[in-house]
């Protein structure tokens, strides 16, 4: 089984405006709403795909009741610990000439509600899949993303992380077996803008050899490179299609990789699928459908990505 770990959901209220004016009353032309967060994206990306994930992390107030229901309206199983004090976020997303999101706090995470958590994580062993994605609540502890893979470290737990900085290099010791910072991310880590793909791949080998696994290196408009347990480079270029969202796409790649590794043991076939679950999304108001990332499988497979 597949576990999504997402420690702030949220529903994301994406609204387009017309030529957005500040301080002005300005009307929507446009309006959805949808049950956002990491590892959130991840659980939807992977049902669009027919894989079967779990939804573990955070809920409180009547915002944490229509996550839930949100996620059971896609057939998505989630096993939220339900926090007393406060209530889920509502992010607002505003598209005009620009992109602009509001992004709310969060209930109040208490340490009883954190060791709730490690209890049902116990659970793991061999055989499943973790991902551990996105921020932490200031409650939680930036040391939980080392503090869950200690506990989960010789039960044979499959962990992908995808974080930023600190909380990325922290656990590379425990080896996650995937990691994925985009190349801006990755030049965070040593301080600098990785201006060619030579200083991505050496970047990606880097933390390879501190510990990951795999890591794939999503590039935007210029691809993506991972850099596999053998030390193998796989280079793809992109999809064509028209961008219409940022959201979600790093989250639909870490999702297609992995069923795409998980289905064949293939890591040119999951980079594939990776990139084209991005590309979905990214072509997308919301995540990618199936029908949408099966046809930028096709168009990879024909051409490379180039």
């Amino acid at each position: 089984m597949i576990y999504t770990v997402t420690f702030n959901p949220a529903l994301d209220y994406v609204i387009a405006v017309d030529h957005f004016a500040q301080g002005k009353v300005n009307r929507t032309v446009k309006e959805d709403i949808f049950c956002g967060g990491k590892g959130i994206n991840v659980s939807v990306l992977l049902a669009n795909l027919g894989v079967e994930s779990t939804a573990l992390g955070f809920v409180a107030g009547f915002t944490g009741k229509e996550i839930e229901r949100g996620l059971k309206a896609f057939g998505i199983s989630s096993d939220f610990i339900h926090v007393k004090s406060g209530m889920s976020r509502i992010n607002v997303k505003l598209k005009s000439e620009e992109e602009t999101e509001i992004n709310g706090m969060g209930p109040d995470i208490r340490p009883e509600d954190v060791e709730a958590l490690f209890e049902k994580l116990n659970r793991l062993g061999s055989g499943d899949v973790l991902v551990l994605s996105g921020s932490i609540p200031a409650a939680v502890g930036n040391d939980i993303y080392r503090r869950i893979m200690e506990q989960l470290k010789d039960r044979g737990v499959c962990i992908a992380v995808d974080a930023e900085r600190d909380l990325l290099t922290e656990v590379l010791p425990l080896k996650p077996f995937l990691i994925k910072p985009n190349n801006h991310e990755l030049g965070q880590i040593f301080g600098k803008e990785l201006k060619t793909e030579k200083e991505i791949i050496d970047g990606a080998m880097s933390l390879k050899d501190r510990g990951a696994v795999n890591v794939l290196v999503s590039m935007a408009k210029d691809g993506a490179i991972l850099v596999d347990e053998n030390g193998k480079v796989h280079r793809l270029g992109v999809c064509r299609g028209t961008v219409k969202n940022s959201v979600g796409a790093g989250d639909s790649m870490v999702a297609g990789f992995l069923a795409g590794y998980l289905k064949t043991g293939d890591y040119d076939y999951a980079l594939r699928l990776g990139t084209a679950s991005g590309g979905a999304t990214a072509f997308s108001d919301g995540m990618g459908s199936r029908k949408m990332i099966m046809d930028l499988f096709a168009q990879l497979t024909e051409n490379g990505g180039k």
